[in-house]
């Protein structure tokens, strides 16, 4: 598994700047891992996310997204997997009352990688990765498990912890900075209703 230190290592010692499409969660996430990845890369977003089943959400996130690439001044296209939460319905029936961070999460993850993967073959990058590693909340060798698992011998996924090196702080930073929607769940109504439910119970 290839992670994206080592491809940094390659440009830093000469080597050319490849292509790179990077799964983005959200604009906040994205902000940090754009401005370790813009540097060393020809990156290219891909906001894929069937896991967020509100159509206003979708929306605003995506926007969210636009808006911070084209404000930050970066030159980087954002490609719209589509608004798709059957897509996670399906992978996610019978397991809609799992805890947050078990197997319907992992699923989750695997779901947006694998499609990141079919779009960058298809696209002809050299890599592939994703901005889910930043957040404190998900566990980045599971990311990166399901990152690796898809690879089909095209584009080489790589695997990051986007957390580190104070990755999570800075992303807050930036998005006081641009005023970015930060949402307070991952995008399910799963997740959505636990937040709301403990919530309410620290509000008791």
């Amino acid at each position: 598994m290839m992670t994206i230190g080592e491809a940094i290592e390659i440009h830093e010692a000469g080597g050319e700047k490849k292509s790179l499409l990077l799964h983005c969660c959200c604009a906040p996430c994205a902000s940090h891992c754009l401005s370790v990845a813009t540097s060393h890369f020809e990156v290219t977003c891909f906001f894929y996310n069937p896991n967020i089943t509100d159509r206003e959400e979708y929306f605003h996130r995506l926007a969210e997204l636009e808006r911070f690439v084209k404000e930050a001044g970066y030159d980087v296209e954002v490609i719209d997997g589509g608004f798709a939460p059957e897509a996670f319905y399906e992978m996610a029936r019978g397991r809609e009352n799992l805890p947050e961070g078990g197997a319907r999460c992992l699923d989750c993850y695997a779901l947006r990688l694998a499609k990141t993967r079919e779009i960058a073959e298809k696209g002809h990058f050299c890599y592939f990765a994703t901005t889910l590693t930043v957040s404190p909340h998900k566990r980045s060798e599971a990311v990166n498990r399901a990152g690796a698992a898809c690879e089909n011998g095209g584009s080489v996924y790589l695997a990051s912890d986007f957390k580190k090196k104070n990755g999570y702080a800075h992303s807050i930073e930036l998005s006081r900075q641009y005023g970015l929607y930060r949402q307070n769940y991952c995008g399910c109504e799963y997740s959505r209703n636990k937040c709301f439910e403990k919530k309410s119970e620290e509000e008791k």
